[in-house]
């Protein structure tokens, strides 16, 4: 089932009780179907056994952290992933999004702001389905497919684990090979919903994707730098 046939269902995974509470009232209240956990020792398992659209996650938490968890999760989910940390230091931001977290709020922030967060990333996952129902397909190349329908890649016949955001920026370049983009213009299509995300979360994705790019076809570099102006796809 979609996401476009039924209340989005949330987990929120953090240990402070009044934070968890006023994201489960404030998520509730916006019409979604809200569960919580307050330690991180469970959440890997409840999101394997629920598929929830949405995972609300802080970074520091009892037990095992937001990191941990979501490295976990992404070898086997493309659930969105808000993550939520007190570290406002830049390399934190990144490093949640290398593993795969779609987006992150920086504590303290204000409950509507959540809100219209995971609003903003449910609409993406359900312009997806959506698009995937009417059986919308793009194979980029013979060794690099990207399929829509399955929201899957794989290069050279071996199966990629990307992120949504990779994908999206993946698919970008391979659509025009050859034609650099820049730092902006990549940002525009990893982020549709215009949210402001530094310059340096795109060369942390980028250096994710030649990573797995390369474990499929080693000695190989797809994505090229441009100096001074962006990246480029060259098959």
């Amino acid at each position: 089932m979609s996401v476009s046939e039924h209340k989005a269902r949330v987990l929120v995974v953090e240990d402070e009780p009044r934070l968890n509470q006023l994201a489960v009232d404030y998520l509730s209240s916006a019409g979604y179907l809200v569960d919580s956990l307050k330690t991180g020792d469970e959440a890997v398992e409840q999101i394997r056994r629920d598929s929830p659209d949405l995972v609300v996650l802080d970074l520091m938490l009892p037990g095992k952290d937001g990191l941990d968890i979501c490295r976990e999760v992404r070898q086997f989910s493309d659930v969105a992933i808000i993550m939520v940390t007190a570290r406002v230091e830049e390399i934190d931001r990144l490093l949640g999004l290398e593993l795969g977290a779609d987006d992150y709020l920086c504590k303290p922030f204000s409950p509507r702001e959540l809100v219209s967060r995971a609003k903003a990333i449910l609409r993406r996952v359900k312009r997806h389905s959506e698009e995937t129902d009417t059986g919308s397909t793009q194979a980029s190349s013979d060794a690099l497919q990207i399929d829509e329908n399955r929201y899957s890649v794989s290069l050279m016949g071996r199966e990629l684990a990307l992120t949504p955001v990779e994908m999206r920026l993946l698919k970008t370049l391979a659509d025009q090979p050859g034609r650099v983009f820049s730092r902006d213009q990549l940002l525009d299509h990893a982020y549709i919903d215009n949210r402001v995300v530094t310059d340096r979360a795109v060369d942390s994705h980028i250096r994710n994707l030649r990573r797995k790019l390369e474990q499929a076809y080693p000695d190989q570099t797809l994505i090229r730098s441009v100096y001074g102006v962006g990246y480029k796809y060259e098959p």
